[in-house]
């Protein structure tokens, strides 16, 4: 049983191995200023000053090291951080940022492009993730639900929620799960935690906590920062 003498280190993963084909731009939507700083820095640096003592791992695709390294020194962004190549898929994506996370730690897996994350869910979910092996936000699903084939009855949406990130989990506990072979049900990093019968515990996610992905997702991201103190 672990005690509060045995607190875990944390380390910080945060994804943005994709090449953003959704925004329809050129500039990658990890790069996109969003109050006049970009996307992933602003991520980065809410989680660094929330903790500042969590090791950051930074996972972009290779052909973007430079162009990131860049933007850090354009904006001072002095925050320490191990730059990963990306993978295939977000699945190897996590996978390579895995191999400089040793046992014994909390991991915090968290979308570059979820910038809105506040400060009350970070603190709550790392001091949460001291305590059991895995765990994810989740917030209620309200819009009713449909199956695409138009099977009936419909989806319960009392008994579905939506995740979101950060997702936490112990490293050893992680590290175990994706050592598994890909499979294209690994949408998350929970999925492949409950492939190996690891239960999940939950803490409440936000609204606002939203995944940068389509054009219109950045104005909106734009507003709810300047109106809700995001």
């Amino acid at each position: 049983m672990e005690t509060a003498s045995m607190k875990r280190n944390l380390y910080g993963i945060f994804v943005a191995g994709g090449s953003g084909s959704r925004m329809g731009g050129p500039v990658p939507k990890q790069f996109l200023e969003l109050g006049g700083v970009p996307v992933l820095q602003r991520t980065i640096g809410k989680f660094h000053a929330e903790l500042p003592e969590m090791t950051i791992i930074t996972v972009l695709p290779q052909k973007h090291f430079s162009s990131w390294k860049a933007l850090c020194i354009e904006h001072e962004f002095n925050v320490p951080q191990i730059l990963v190549s990306g993978g295939i898929t977000r699945f190897h994506s996590v996978q390579n940022a895995l191999a400089h996370v040793p046992d014994g730690a909390v991991v915090m897996i968290h979308d570059g492009v979820r910038p809105l994350v506040s400060s009350a869910l970070i603190q709550a979910a790392a001091a949460r993730a001291q305590e059991v092996p895995a765990l994810i936000p989740v917030v209620p699903v309200t819009d009713t639900l449909k199956y695409r084939d138009g099977r009936y009855p419909d989806p319960q949406r009392s008994e579905i929620m939506g995740a979101q990130t950060p997702q936490c989990f112990w490293s050893e506990v992680i590290k175990d799960a994706y050592t598994q072979a890909y499979e294209p049900s690994f949408t998350d990093d929970a999925s492949v935690v409950q492939a190996k019968n690891i239960p999940l515990s939950t803490i409440e996610g936000e609204r606002f906590n939203l995944k940068i992905t389509t054009p219109e997702d950045l104005p909106l991201a734009d507003y709810l920062m300047s109106k809700a103190n995001l």
